[in-house]
């Protein structure tokens, strides 16, 4: 008997999903366990592996469209199983008036279209795997554009563009209606030399722009900062720290056979164990009540593509310092890839950003609710210090603590930063 599959909640947060690629196709054997698809939820791109076996009989998104969770996505059963009465009945159930029309092996499904004009009418041919090619090719390149120029091209076909710095609009689809797919990136050969590509001239005074849907990331990521920056009153603190003998104790420690460690795993270190001296600082609000966490979960930004994701080290406070920089980088690679669980974006107690990278000397977060707290860490930077009654080249470091001043007081956050100032500045403390 033929089963629905339905958008699956991928996370807690998720409300809708994308499919970024069919991995099977209609008609194909599905066995359990297998993939069926990859999903983009609002925090990465995820497969979704099939509890059913069977024949997959029916897509119900194409690669590139969204639908609420929950939603009809597909239908698995026994190879030629009429589908339609289990559609209706689906519809019906969740009040849906869209019609949809399916084909089978011995069906022809027609596509509901706009009218067209006799130049923009073409031939379509309907095979019984459900594809619909188009004739000839010049169509088919022609679909690439509408009217206004706009690309047809799947959300992971336009990433590798990006990564690979392909102008799209040289690049011929292959996809249902000319839509440019992942393998049309792979294989795409630039214009050889004499006749290369390059980019549209536009005139002075002339406008142009582009517009690029929202992923599901960068919705969710907007909305949860803008609730935090708007609800939490923030205030924040900041100090310099001399970083002379952080830089002399990594280098010496870097030295040790197969080791080595970053600033960050230092910071990130430092702060787990401030934060268990100063609980308060460790804390998250709830409309109903505070959280006092005695544990040390240190969720830690990284950058990707779609805005920004926070993985999870726990028990930061109890892993030493190699521990901590093969966890974050491990966290940091799957988190620009879309390879992270929402477990491991989930659970933090308090959130570090690092710009120092980027040459960012100082900047302000905006906290990672429910937490109270993120701390913003800039770049080292040489400078003159007074040391002894001296000018000399010193090396600091600006760290500044965003705080919830629903929870962290002023003198409550001035104290856990004075604390991990010390740890930093006398990193010998960090592995005692």
């Amino acid at each position: 008997m033929a089963e629905i599959i339905t958008m699956p909640r991928l996370s807690d947060t998720m409300t809708e999903g994308v499919v970024a690629q069919w991995l099977k196709k209609v008609g194909d054997k599905v066995e359990e366990g297998d993939i069926l698809a990859e999903i983009e939820t609002d925090k990465a791109t995820m497969e979704f592996e099939s509890f059913n076996e069977g024949t997959l009989l029916y897509i119900g998104l194409k690669e590139g469209e969204s639908a609420p969770v929950d939603s009809l996505l597909a239908i698995i059963g026994e190879e030629g199983e009429d589908v339609d009465a289990l559609i209706k009945e689906f519809e019906a159930s969740r009040g849906g008036s869209k019609k949809e029309e399916i084909t089978s092996n011995e069906e022809t499904a027609k596509e509901e279209v706009k009218p067209e004009t006799k130049e923009e009418s073409k031939e379509k041919v309907i095979t019984s795997s459900q594809k619909i090619k188009e004739t000839p090719i010049a169509v088919k390149q022609k679909l690439v554009r509408d009217a206004n120029e706009r690309i047809f091209i799947s959300p992971l076909a336009k990433k590798l563009a990006k990564e690979r710095n392909i102008n799209i609009k040289f690049v011929q689809g292959t996809g249902e209606n000319g839509r440019i797919v992942k393998s049309d990136i792979e294989n795409y050969v630039p214009i050889s030399a004499g006749s290369q590509q390059t980019s549209s001239f536009s005139p002075k005074g002339e406008e142009s722009f582009e517009d690029v849907p929202n992923s599901q990331m960068r919705k969710v990521i907007a909305r949860r900062l803008a609730e935090s920056k708007f609800k939490a009153p923030h205030y924040y603190l900041n100090i310099e720290v001399d970083m002379d003998n952080a830089m002399s104790f990594r280098k010496q420690f870097n030295l040790l056979p197969e080791t080595k460690i970053s600033f960050n795993d230092i910071v990130v270190k430092a702060t787990a164990l401030a934060l268990k001296k100063h609980p308060q600082v460790n804390s998250q609000w709830f409309d109903d009540k505070m959280r006092l966490n005695h544990h040390v979960h240190i969720g830690v930004a990284v950058a990707v593509p779609d805005g920004l994701v926070v993985p999870v080290v726990r028990f930061a406070d109890e892993k030493n310092l190699q521990q901590i920089n093969a966890e974050v980088k491990d966290l940091a690679g799957r988190a620009r890839n879309k390879k992270l669980t929402p477990q491991e974006m989930e659970g933090s107690t308090f959130t570090i950003s690092n710009l120092g990278m980027f040459g960012i000397t100082d900047f302000t977060s905006i906290i990672n609710q429910p937490n109270s707290a993120i701390l913003s860490v800039g770049a080292i930077v040489e400078k003159p210090v007074v040391k002894d009654k001296q000018i000399v080249v010193g090396n600091k470091m600006k760290l500044t603590l965003a705080c919830d001043h629903r929870t962290v007081d002023g003198a409550t956050g001035a104290m856990f930063l004075q604390t991990l100032k010390e740890y930093i500045e006398n990193p010998v403390l960090l592995i005692a």
